[in-house]
């Protein structure tokens, strides 16, 4: 049996015709830029985050970009976060050319670990991001006790996290912004590059709009320096069509991470450690991530029985190569670096099938065994 990790064709097929007919649309109206449809979006997705203001961007490494420089960020200054996520999260701080400061994670979660936050506050700190990994949010009671301390902003990188909630709130009402990506393989994902930023500040917001049309306001009129980025009409217009299941898909991805809990732990018990979602969370599993021993060797089985994965990430930011100046070393962030040689991420869409879960099962337990 092969088993993909993604497969994006069932889901085309069921919303073929609508798509079509909005792109349609999109093509005879002539309006590709800041259309109808990137207004439709930026309202939806803001007030499903429970915040007034949303705006479109072109991706989600541009989202946290934007956020950090309507939020002051400049050369010069510093912003906390993890070292166990995407790059796109410290690349943007240093394209602000500021300085990212990674603490350690939950290892339980994979998320940073509040408790390690504090200590790396200086004068120089200007904002804290959370990164919500795997489709968990953070811990956010303590980050937020600590921004409101040091006056600090908190950008939120829910990347992987839409519609995911802590202790009854929603992602994009947790901080001072939060940060979307609509990349593909996204769980509300366009057929191409999109993002957006949402926030609940109408300063920021305002801002936002200005650094995303090259820091115009009016046109050809420049107060900052801002750049091209953004969210274009087309993927607005399959967003569309796609939001309104959004809810449905999570809930069927938490199915799957049910089920997989399940018969992973039946078969192997505690040969290998499962997700946890923590108490009052809820977790839309964007990733069914597990920690395992062997783990290249199983991920090279895997693949020679059909079965795809992947490993996010093989390689913590704080000892990537770019960032070498930084000064970090082995051993740093210890938790983090553990995690980065046991996590592999399991095959996970809202239509995988029972019996395709049934033989992931059967080929980890074959190879533990």
């Amino acid at each position: 049996m092969k088993v993909p990790m993604l497969d994006l064709s069932e889901q085309y097929s069921t919303l073929r015709g609508e798509m079509l007919e909005v792109l349609d649309e999109v093509m005879t109206s002539s309006r590709f830029i800041l259309g109808d449809n990137v207004k439709k979006l930026e309202q939806d997705v803001a007030a499903y985050s429970n915040v007034p203001f949303g705006i479109g961007v072109a991706n989600g490494s541009d989202a946290l970009h934007i956020s950090l420089q309507a939020c002051g960020v400049k050369a010069g200054d510093e912003v906390i976060t993890t070292a166990f996520t995407f790059f796109a999260t410290a690349g943007a701080i240093a394209r602000c050319n500021a300085t990212p400061v990674f603490v350690d994670i939950d290892p339980v979660t994979f998320n940073i670990d509040p408790s390690k936050i504090e200590e790396k506050i200086t004068e120089k700190t200007k904002a804290i991001i959370p990164v919500h990994l795997y489709g968990q949010v953070s811990d956010m009671d303590p980050i937020v006790e600590i921004a409101k301390k040091h006056n600090i902003y908190i950008i939120e990188d829910a990347a992987q996290a839409i519609g995911a909630t802590y202790k009854g709130k929603r992602v994009g009402e947790l901080g001072d912004t939060a940060c979307y990506s609509f990349f593909p393989t996204k769980n509300l994902g366009a057929y191409g590059d999109a993002g957006m930023v949402v926030t609940k500040h109408e300063d920021l917001a305002e801002k936002m709009r200005v650094i995303r049309v090259h820091g115009s306001k009016p046109k050809y009129y420049h107060h900052v320096l801002g750049y091209n980025s953004r969210l274009d009409e087309l993927q607005a217009a399959i967003l569309n069509v796609k939001f309104p299941h959004l809810n449905e898909w999570s809930e069927q991805r938490r199915k799957i991470a049910a089920n997989y809990t399940e018969k992973l732990k039946n078969a192997l018990g505690d040969k290998i450690v499962t997700p946890i979602e923590t108490e009052g969370n809820y977790h839309v599993f964007h990733q069914y991530t597990i920690r395992v021993e062997n783990r290249d060797e199983l991920q090279k089985f895997l693949g020679e029985q059909g079965v795809s994965t992947m490993i996010y990430y093989p390689q913590p930011l704080h000892l990537q190569p770019v960032f070498q100046e930084l000064g970090y070393k082995e051993g740093d962030l210890p938790i983090t670096e553990k995690a980065a040689l046991e996590a592999i991420s399991l095959p996970m869409f809202p239509e995988l099938k029972e019996e395709q879960q049934d033989y992931v099962v059967e080929c980890i337990a074959k190879f533990y065994k």
